[in-house]
């Protein structure tokens, strides 16, 4: 089993950097250190590939090419014990009055993230950061925004001085794995950019569950349909208390725009609207962490992986023709009297 189960995967990167140059079969992830070093080896005709990737047209690129993908949502078990002092936590519990309306963490805008260029553009072209607790960062993995070569043109933005109107992020990728109570304690709603976003596949990270395990609601700036994902795994969204047809736009910068639109209709509001929208949007916010925290989400995920591992190995097994172990098995032999010698 190949175990890429946190990233999101990339067919494009693997083919080029990974399959052609480190793996034996071509077309098939299979290791060389596994052939040499195994010392009990099993093979098979397929090997697994362990994702946390729906809808993804990724994971179709590997399973025609000779593996069997088994999906299982890795970051809900990583977002558990990375954010589990979130549930006993008594800073989350105090009521205090925002300073901000929405938590944004823009850390990143390089590779699948540049469309948080265009998301920080039009926070400025709409005059909503005021309303933001926010970072953005002018230079990302060595490249000031200004040169960053865009592979959707649609996220070029119209503003050219952004980072003159957000402090630099100070924390580096490893923030992800905590979380920060007072953020939470000094704004309304987080306003989550995930990952993945000009895309199809649903691949929701720790970013999403954090304001879940820390009782926050939340705008999910994701793939179409995240929100929807979420509900298969027994969680409520806020659609009875804003608007959240922002799921369902296909077109990214059209996405966007509806996010935009949703924060300036809030921002907008009276205090007093204000106040009454957060107690209503709390309701749901309680139900969500004490689902996030409980045994049955916990089993849920855990039975999901066994029942997909054990189909997909099941498969492998019944449809083996043998040729792959019958060939390495006298190869091993081979190694091994080398180093016998």
């Amino acid at each position: 089993m190949i175990c890429h189960d946190q990233e999101t995967l990339d067919s494009r990167f693997y083919y080029s950097k990974i399959v052609d140059k480190h793996f034996e079969l071509p077309g098939v992830p299979y290791p060389i250190l596994n052939v040499l070093f195994k010392p009990s080896p099993v093979y098979y005709d397929h090997v697994l590939l362990l994702h946390s990737e729906m809808n993804s047209k990724d994971v179709a690129w590997f399973e025609q090419r000779g593996s069997v993908a088994v999906y299982w949502w890795s970051h809900a078990l990583i977002a558990r014990d990375w954010f589990r002092y979130a549930n006993v936590d008594p800073i989350l519990t105090k009521s205090t009055v925002p300073k901000k309306d929405f938590l944004i963490y823009n850390r990143a805008w390089s590779g699948l993230r540049e469309y948080r260029i265009k998301f920080t553009d039009l926070i400025v072209t709409n005059n909503l950061q005021t309303h933001c607790q926010m970072t953005f960062n002018p230079i990302d993995d060595g490249i000031h925004w200004h040169d960053h070569v865009f592979e959707n043109s649609s996220f070029i933005p119209s503003c050219a001085n952004l980072d003159e109107y957000f402090q630099i992020s100070t924390v580096d990728s490893t923030a992800s794995a905590d979380y920060n109570s007072s953020d939470y304690g000094q704004t309304a709603i987080e306003v989550v950019l995930e990952t993945v976003f000009d895309d199809t596949k649903w691949h929701l990270t720790e970013k999403t569950l954090r304001p879940i395990a820390c009782g926050q609601p939340f705008i999910l700036v994701g793939t179409p349909g995240s929100l929807q994902y979420l509900k298969r795994y027994g969680f409520q969204t806020f659609s009875e208390h804003i608007d959240e047809s922002y799921d369902s736009i296909l077109d990214p910068v059209q996405r966007l725009n509806a996010v935009i639109k949703l924060m300036q209709s809030i921002a907008e509001l009276s205090n007093k609207e204000k106040q009454k929208l957060f107690v209503s949007l709390h309701s749901v916010c309680e139900y969500n962490k004490q689902r996030f925290f409980s045994d049955e989400f916990f089993n849920q995920i855990t039975e999901e992986f066994l029942t997909n591992f054990e189909h997909a190995f099941l498969w492998i097994q019944e449809t083996d023709s043998h040729q792959y172990y019958e060939r390495d098995f006298l190869r091993i032999q081979s190694v091994k009297q080398a180093f016998a010698v």
